[in-house]
């Protein structure tokens, strides 16, 4: 099969950066990477095409010979060569490693795999949890009976029957993984699997534990004590790690993962970091002025004077009575956000009726043009 251009290959251009044939191939490698295309010979041709065709492109001597001459670069041997004999993908995968952070992602990208026994993870846990706004503010602790996995006792999690214990898997010897070659169009190709004998771990237990059966786990319960940091919100996951269920033979534990949910509360809504409360202010007060009341999170009240003439739909701030962010991320501390209404009483006796027939005529009680504009556009920003 005649080859392909390299920068048709990878899907640049001549004048691509460095950087951007380093992502070409990095895309085009986790598209057509073996693992993700087991047993696609195709997906394995592309694969090996990109390898080459990278090997060339990232190189300046290489490039610049490549750009020249085309495949048929003067003292070369043709461009390449090093992908038609018996080089395997963990070969590929060493000379690339760069390409891929120099760690693990399908199967070893970055210089191979790396043939380690598994350890066993226990699966994560999750719980919720319904918190009021004083325990939002403040931050709170919260103990659970959680049923889990845990340790087996017994064995103390090995798996292995008292006085015996683990030994190295005769199959894989200790490594975890077995490797298979196979002839392919490009050479001889291996690849590495499971152990299917110790499924991974490296070891196998003749004597398994009567109580866990092997697994070094068994059913139980822990008191797990958590902490709520202050500032979270409805929605919001606290993840608490190593205290989910145990792995199995001494693997590392899951996680606990908290859902919070708030209570409604009677006297706020909250926004975000603030708190909005609706102060319902008599019409005396109103009009002529005072001081209330306003009632905190903390349960305490602040005083507050209002000025005469206070308008509905007006409103005030207490700054930094609201609530905190999360672990310092976001505005510092809220504010209590207080909207203005005025009550107008449904039922008047007849002393009270003559008052007000009095205040009829007045100018006062009749609003200038501009509380009117005011009250409209208002009105107004209602609906927008």
């Amino acid at each position: 099969m005649a080859k392909r251009d390299y920068y048709e290959v990878l899907g640049v251009n001549k004048s691509a950066s460095e950087d951007e044939i380093k992502k070409a191939y990095r895309k085009i490698a986790i598209k057509y990477h073996p693992d993700r295309n087991p047993g696609d010979k195709k997906a394995e041709e592309k694969f090996k095409e990109a390898a080459e065709a990278y090997d060339v492109l990232h190189d300046a001597q290489k490039k610049q010979q490549y750009d020249q001459f085309g495949f048929d670069a003067p003292g070369s041997g043709g461009f390449g060569g090093g992908f038609n004999g018996n080089m395997n993908m963990d070969d590929i995968f060493s000379m690339f490693g760069d390409i891929f952070g120099g760690h693990g992602g399908f199967s070893g990208f970055g210089g191979g795999r790396q043939s380690r026994p598994q350890q066993f993870r226990g699966s994560d846990l999750r719980l919720k949890v319904r918190l009021g706004l004083e325990e939002i503010a403040n931050g709170v602790t919260k103990k659970f009976k959680v049923k889990k996995d845990i340790t087996c006792s017994h064995c103390n999690g090995t798996g292995a029957e008292t006085g015996s214990s683990s030994e190295t898997c005769p199959t894989c010897h200790g490594s975890g993984y077995i490797t298979h070659t196979t002839q392919s169009i490009f050479g001889m190709m291996q690849t590495q699997g499971v152990c299917p004998t110790c499924g991974g771990e490296g070891k196998v237990i003749k004597n398994k534990c009567h109580i866990c059966g092997g697994s070094g786990v068994t059913k139980g319960e822990e008191v797990v004590e958590i902490n709520i940091p202050a500032g979270v919100a409805e929605g919001m996951v606290v993840n608490v790690p190593n205290k989910g269920n145990a792995g199995k033979r001494n693997g590392m534990a899951g996680n606990i993962q908290v859902y919070i949910e708030e209570e409604e509360n009677d006297t706020f809504v909250r926004d975000g970091q603030d708190l909005i409360y609706n102060l319902l202010l008599d019409f005396p007060t109103a009009t002529l002025g005072g001081t209330v009341e306003i009632p905190t999170i903390t349960g305490n009240k602040l005083k507050m004077k209002i000025d005469e003439g206070t308008q509905p739909g007006k409103t005030m701030r207490l700054k930094g009575k609201g609530l905190p962010a999360v672990r310092g991320y976001g505005n510092g501390i809220g504010d209590i956000i207080i909207n203005i209404s005025v009550y107008v009483p449904k039922f008047l006796n007849r002393e009270e009726k003559e008052t007000i027939e009095k205040m009829r005529d007045s100018d006062n009680f009749k609003g200038d043009s501009d509380t009117k504009r005011s009250i409209f556009q208002k009105f107004k920003n209602y609906f927008n």
